[in-house]
């Protein structure tokens, strides 16, 4: 796949969707923090109706941290691997109210070392909450789940057998990086929960199909 090509791709999901955002509900970057963490081998969807109940009783970490794990549990029960999402919770706002004022940081260092935070939750955090297209590092950077590995891999915009990979793949090959990185992560997961999906991509309802270089195409 050549520029050109991933210049239309890009080009085409921005005219389709140009002001694209998450699925997460959230109202702080505290309550996004925490809804991405409890994402993890679960749909959005799944994950906002538990939120929005504990976010109207918890909105802070020091609130969290007054429902304790089994107050937590009692919200999220519903959401796969609750219990260890639970305590991670409770963890992550402790250090939040200890090292950070309550606070959530905006360094991806600090987030990563927050239980249950690894590199996706904090570039969406980062990406998201705050706005940012470059880390503290000066080094652009794209938050890649399932869909945005399936996604890239599939259309041949990117390769990558681990989404570490692939990350460095998309950010190597994305032209005009301050055009349209902030919103990629946003375009490219939208297209692979609804368009690509994973059993039987919708090639025939695909806007970017025939940019696309997936050899097994459906109608």
């Amino acid at each position: 796949m050549n520029k050109q090509k991933r210049i239309e791709i890009l080009s085409r999901l921005r005219a389709a969707n140009p002001n694209p955002t998450t699925e997460l509900e959230y109202s702080s970057p505290f309550e996004l923090l925490i809804a991405v963490l409890l994402s993890a081998q679960a749909t959005d969807v799944g994950v906002n109706k538990a939120t929005k109940h504990l976010f109207a009783v918890a909105r802070t970490p020091q609130a969290m941290l007054d429902l304790g794990v089994d107050g937590v549990k009692h919200y999220i029960k519903t959401i796969g691997l609750f219990n260890t999402k639970a305590e991670n919770t409770i963890k992550t706002c402790r250090m939040l109210v200890d090292l950070h004022q309550g606070q959530v940081p905006e360094n991806r260092a600090a987030l990563e070392a927050l239980p249950g935070v690894g590199r996706k939750t904090a570039n969406v955090v980062l990406n998201t909450a705050f706005g940012w297209l470059k880390d503290n590092e000066g080094k652009y950077f794209i938050a890649v789940d399932t869909h945005i590995q399936r996604v890239a891999n599939r259309t041949g915009y990117a390769k990558g057998k681990t989404v570490e990979e692939t990350e460095q793949s998309i950010i190597k090959n994305t032209p005009n990086k301050t055009e349209f990185m902030y919103n990629l992560h946003h375009w490219l997961i939208l297209h692979g929960r609804y368009t690509c999906v994973a059993r039987k991509p919708r090639c025939g309802s695909c806007i970017i199909e025939d940019l696309c270089e997936f050899k097994d195409k459906t109608d």
